[in-house]
């Protein structure tokens, strides 16, 4: 199955698995009277949302470049994440509220039991979801499934953190008869927002930056660094590296110094041989652009500067 196939499969798995909890712990919520369990069930309501783009998203990147889009759709999974992002915190602002109104009037709860096992089925499958996502995410290098298993992930502490605020609860007042213990269920949830928010956080800023062309991950340009310096003569050395992705793709562009006298079939060879050994490298598609240059041994600025990587000078 090729990657774009086990991306779909995995993200449509996502859409189904939240729809069922979802509902599930919407009517136990309901019928109980817990608002830290319907603020899950809005949680869960935001990653059914997630898994919905995830799954957009993932299905538009797969498509080949065209006419409009002559770079690929790649960066259709970054504005997923970041979109993604954002709803995580529309839904801890409202938990928040809710929590705030039920601290300030406090409900009984009812068959709390309930609620700490729907909890617990959501920790469950949530566990399988998103080890399943986390897993062709970096298998695949996919932003949209990384940031939805996050999603995932976080819905898992959050619900055991419910989970151990109801049965705290159900423990407390069978122990102490009459005194009530309430309380522990909106500031269990606030917790949860406060989790949340750490999560989207970090979702945000991970999905976003390739929005602004950030140059790949130090350890990836040293490796391309390290590697165009490996390389024997006719090759002299490089300069004006530039590096940036979307999506899972790459994009990778320099000018290679070589021979003066090198032909252009060799030069057209070389240039085959750098392309194909980059994108065994990597994940996803690297787009390679090498712009062939005849070295006079005379080194300009560029090829000094430490951020760039020093040409490598022959002794020939």
């Amino acid at each position: 199955m090729n990657n774009a196939k086990r991306k779909s499969r995995v993200a449509l798995l996502s859409v189904i698995s939240n729809s069922t909890l979802v509902l599930l712990k919407l009517a136990i919520g309901i019928i109980i009277g817990s608002v830290s369990v319907i603020s899950e069930a809005i949680h869960s309501g935001v990653d059914l949302v997630a898994a919905v783009i995830a799954l957009f998203a993932v299905r538009t990147s797969g498509q080949p470049a065209d006419k409009e889009h002559p770079f690929g759709h790649g960066k259709v999974e970054n504005i997923s994440g970041t979109v993604e992002a954002l709803l995580i915190f529309l839904a801890a602002g409202w938990i928040i509220f809710e929590a705030i109104k039920k601290l300030a009037h406090p409900v009984a709860l009812e068959s709390v039991g309930y609620g700490v096992g729907v909890m617990l089925i959501s920790a469950v499958a949530n566990i399988i979801v998103s080890h399943m996502l986390f897993k062709v995410g970096k298998q695949t290098d996919s932003v949209a499934l990384q940031a939805d298993a996050w999603h995932l992930r976080t819905d898992v502490y959050t619900s055991a953190g419910v989970m151990a605020g109801l049965a705290l609860i159900w423990l407390a007042e069978a122990a102490f008869p009459g005194v009530h213990f309430h309380w522990i269920d909106p500031v269990a949830a606030i917790l949860v927002a406060m989790l949340i928010i750490k999560t989207a956080w970090k979702l945000t800023i991970e999905s976003a930056q390739d929005l602004l062309d950030v140059s790949l991950p130090a350890e990836e340009e040293k490796w391309i660094c390290d590697y165009l310096l490996s390389i024997d003569s006719p090759v002299k050395g490089f300069h004006k590296l530039r590096t940036r992705k979307a999506g899972s793709d790459r994009f990778v562009e320099f000018h290679l110094l070589v021979d003066p006298n090198m032909s252009v079939g060799d030069s057209h060879d070389i240039t085959e041989e750098i392309t194909r050994d980059i994108r065994s490298r990597y994940k996803g598609y690297t787009i390679v652009t090498i712009h062939i240059e005849p070295c006079d041994g005379a080194c300009g600025p560029d090829c000094s500067q430490a951020h760039i990587c020093a040409a490598k000078n022959s002794d020939d």
